[in-house]
């Protein structure tokens, strides 16, 4: 635990009295670590600022409070007594959400004198316009967006092609499964259809990649025309093993 600086709460008060607008602070000591939770947990800050309160016990803290629903937290900065830290907290307003956040740059804080003068200019400086933006932007996304963007559902469609790939390599579907408007897709796109058993199947000597593509391309193709794709693994089975789909076996059986 760091000792406590005793004038916190006084150089908190005379920042308020200096910063642009009218800001009052809020002083609390803190008799548990866990005390400083609540507030700390509302720090907008990605840096130095939430390493310290992340990384050391701080005994008290002070809110400043602003115009438009501004509030700076300012705490001592530990190892440097010559110095506090000054950090935007995020808004605490009904409606925000943590999607309101998204695409919000961080606001973040500084390390300050601990002369208030000097302090106030850095502060109105370097870190009010940041948080005014950050704050105005928040404050739109809620307004703009209250709910979060679930991703809706898939629309229906009235014919699905369901690819399998089989415990032996093999990667295709049964003929009389297939929509009959998906089957020159699955030709054009180097499927062959094996007569002795009934199915569509992509050629092993495409090699993974090879295939991938191959179905990408299907998948792009049908989802264009409406007729939904869905991929499955075949369970286990106890059958003999089929031979391996090839160009050279499918052209076979056309003899």
């Amino acid at each position: 635990m760091t000792p406590a600086r005793t004038d916190l709460s006084d150089f908190a008060s005379a920042l308020a009295a200096r910063l642009p607008g009218t800001w009052t602070s809020e002083y609390q000591r803190h008799a548990r670590y866990e005390d400083q939770f609540p507030r700390t947990e509302q720090l907008w800050d990605v840096g130095h600022v939430d390493y310290i309160v992340s990384q050391y016990v701080l005994t008290h803290d002070a809110i400043l409070h602003g115009p438009d629903s501004q509030r700076l937290y300012v705490a001592d900065r530990p190892l440097y007594p010559h110095q506090f830290v000054v950090a935007p907290l995020t808004p605490d307003e009904n409606g925000i959400k943590p999607h309101h956040f998204d695409g919000v740059e961080e606001p973040n804080g500084i390390a300050v004198p601990n002369d208030p003068a000097r302090a106030a200019a850095q502060v109105a400086r370097r870190v009010l316009p940041r948080y005014e933006q950050a704050l105005e932007a928040v404050l739109d996304n809620t307004a703009d967006e209250p709910d979060p963007p679930h991703r809706p559902a898939p629309p229906q469609v009235d014919q699905v092609l369901t690819l399998t790939l089989y415990g032996d390599g093999a990667l295709g579907a049964p003929y009389k499964s297939v929509p009959p408007d998906a089957r020159m897709t699955l030709y054009a796109h180097g499927f062959q259809y094996h007569p002795h058993q009934a199915a569509f199947l992509l050629p092993a000597e495409y090699g993974e990649s090879g295939r991938a593509l191959r179905v990408h391309a299907v998948v792009q193709q049908l989802t264009a025309k409406g007729i939904g794709v869905n991929l499955r693994r075949c369970a286990p089975t106890t059958s003999p093993s089929l031979p391996l789909a090839s160009p050279q076996t499918a052209r076979a059986h056309h003899r």
